[in-house]
């Protein structure tokens, strides 16, 4: 904890020698920014000596300018207007870094979503508001420090937390790379949903005999350690070293145990969706949902298909049950549903081409080359019918025992029609599962949806929020065995590039206690989620203090000090204070261009 009482970055701001570029993005921003006025208005700014606008600041090309800019004109200083800073954050602190420029003074100003694609239709107030923008970014990095990444030692081990398919093989990558694992699964057995399974799609291999192969190569593998009927119910610590507090539930009691790990896999999978009683007929004899059914077939001997003593001549399968709901239903498509259910039918005609298929579907979205499976099905005799969305099929007892479905085909001119069936398939979706004591300890961020959330679907699709905790496989969103496996590997590589070198380096954007104005109140500790704050005595007073190790940097401490004693590096009073007057200060006319 600094003892310094003087305000950060508060030497000499106005001898700052600042770039500034303001981006195109391929007229993304230029097409309702006024570029060249956001440029001209930013030149003559205190601190400013350079001021450029390309047209993709992110290009390979433009990097290297600003590299060549920050050497010869000697800058303190990086200021981007671009895209949001989930995109190219990290891209433009490794420019600063590769100009041997701190990287922590650099800052980048959202003028696309913030800005341009907010007012497509005011190019005046636009360009105006992105000036603004600029300004305040430019009066932040005029106090800018020239800060350092904390440096902290690792552990060579990962928590996997969940042995279904995913955390499985990531236990097994963890190995080969060199890293222990530790596999937390709290069912009595390995393999999740895929090893109650049979055979899959694509290649047809059975999910059970999948899951087999990967538990004898998890026995072979010395650096790996499973426990089941356990879970994480704790942890301490911080990244990269982590205490994590597991509960073995042994013989009717339990036994607590602690493992030091630098990374945590969460690969917990998902729950399949239950039907109301009523729901499309759920709770009528011969009404199942796709999981009930795919046990069903997997069991069936060749050449023939039963249902409670019952030959099955005809199928039924209604989609997207639970699945594109209206709010407060699930609103999202769960994805691998109709392929599943395509590839269960199929299975079906193989073991009996006679049996009779119809599927009940609002749209079919059997993506990539699930294109073809679907073709080789309606090939085999499958029967697609096409419901409207507020017209779903009704499922109805007959008095002879077996079943129909009423449903309204748009493919034959919206004719209803009744179909006679022994069998009922409700075609039901992934769901998230309860996992709200997992969600305290770990501080996971949570979806609308309900799945965790990564930092960025595309960028860093297997990160959190929380350093060193990452996400894979169904606990994510609805996907694919493959998907699911290409997940929990992503997070073995990332797991391998924080713990194989041996230290890690976190942000230095945290918050930091003045001692001398801290009152010790105590109202910054119950604040603190992340449980950063701790009290300890100084100069004879109880004043807090934060392990800067522990701390996210979210703020939520400054706000709630009545002392104003903590400030949040990066993000001080003083820059935003600046920042907030120079947008107030800002009123630049500018004239709407001609034609």
């Amino acid at each position: 904890m600094s003892t310094e009482a003087a305000e950060p970055g508060a030497g000499q701001p106005e001898q700052r020698r600042i770039g500034v570029y303001i981006c195109h993005c391929g007229g993304n921003i230029s097409d309702y920014v006024d570029v060249a006025a956001v440029r001209e208005a930013l030149k003559d700014e205190p601190g400013v000596v350079v001021s450029e606008s390309p047209v993709f600041a992110c290009s390979d090309g433009t990097q290297h300018d600003m590299i060549d800019d920050i050497r010869a004109q000697n800058l303190d200083g990086l200021v981007v207007a671009s895209c949001s800073p989930k995109l190219h954050q990290v891209t433009f602190r490794n420019v600063a870094k590769r100009a041997d420029l701190n990287q922590y003074a650099y800052t980048q100003v959202n003028v696309r979503e913030q800005d341009s694609w907010a007012h497509p239709h005011d190019k005046a107030g636009a360009t105006e508001k992105a000036i603004g923008l600029v300004r305040a970014g430019v009066a932040k990095t005029r106090l800018s420090d020239p800060l350092e990444p904390l440096r902290i030692e690792t552990v060579p081990r990962a928590l996997v937390v969940g042995g279904g398919i995913a955390g499985l093989r990531a236990a097994i990558g963890l190995a080969d790379v060199g890293i222990q694992a530790v596999v937390v699964e709290r069912e009595s057995r390995l393999g999740g949903w895929v090893g109650r399974f049979g055979p899959t799609f694509p290649d047809e291999a059975s999910g059970a005999e999948e899951v087999a192969g990967l538990v004898e190569q998890i026995k072979a593998r010395r650096d790996i350690t499973v426990y089941t009927n356990a879970e994480l119910t704790g942890k301490s610590g911080t990244f990269g070293n982590y205490a994590a507090q597991l509960t073995l539930h042994r013989d009717g009691s339990d036994k607590q145990l602690t493992v030091d790990v630098g990374s945590i896999i969460v690969a917990t999978g998902f729950d399949s969706y239950a039907p109301d009683e009523g729901e499309f007929g759920y709770g009528i004899d011969g009404v199942v949902t796709l999981p009930e059914f795919k046990e069903l077939v997997d069991a069936a001997p060749a050449g023939t298909l039963s249902y409670s003593g019952r030959p099955v001549r005809s199928i039924a399968y209604v989609y997207c049950v639970g699945s594109r709901q209206e709010a407060p239903g699930n609103e999202y498509c769960s994805k691998y549903c109709c392929t599943a259910t395509i590839h269960a039918s199929m299975l079906v005609s193989k073991l009996d081409p006679g049996i009779r298929q119809y599927h009940l579907h609002r749209d079919i979205r059997a993506y990539g080359r699930n294109e073809l499976l679907y073709n080789e099905s309606r090939d085999r005799g499958s029967i697609y019918l096409k419901f409207p969305d507020d017209t779903p099929p009704s499922v109805q007892k007959e008095a002879s025992g077996g079943l129909s479905v009423t449903v309204t085909d748009l493919l034959t001119e919206s004719r209803e029609l009744t179909l006679p069936v022994d069998l009922v398939v409700l075609v039901t979706g992934m769901v998230p599962r309860e996992n709200s004591d997992l969600v305290q300890v770990l501080k996971l961020p949570v979806g609308s949806d309900g799945f965790f959330n990564e930092i960025h679907p595309k960028l860093r699709p297997v990160e959190t929020v929380v350093d060193g905790v990452m996400i894979a496989g169904c606990c994510q969103s609805p996907r694919t065995v493959g998907e699911s496996v290409a997940a929990g590997l992503a997070a073995v590589a990332q797991s391998a590039a924080l713990l194989k070198k041996g230290f890690a380096e976190l942000e230095p954007l945290v918050a930091r206690v003045d001692p001398e104005k801290c009152v010790g109140s105590g109202e910054c500790l119950t604040s603190c989620p992340y449980d950063a704050i701790t009290s300890i005595e100084w100069d004879g007073r109880q004043v807090a203090t934060v392990d800067p190790a522990t701390c996210k940097g979210c703020g939520g401490c400054v706000p709630v000090c009545g002392s104003d004693a903590i400030d949040l590096l990066g993000y001080t009073d003083a820059q935003m204070r600046a920042a907030i007057e120079e947008m107030i200060a800002t009123d630049v006319p500018v004239k709407e261009p001609v034609g």
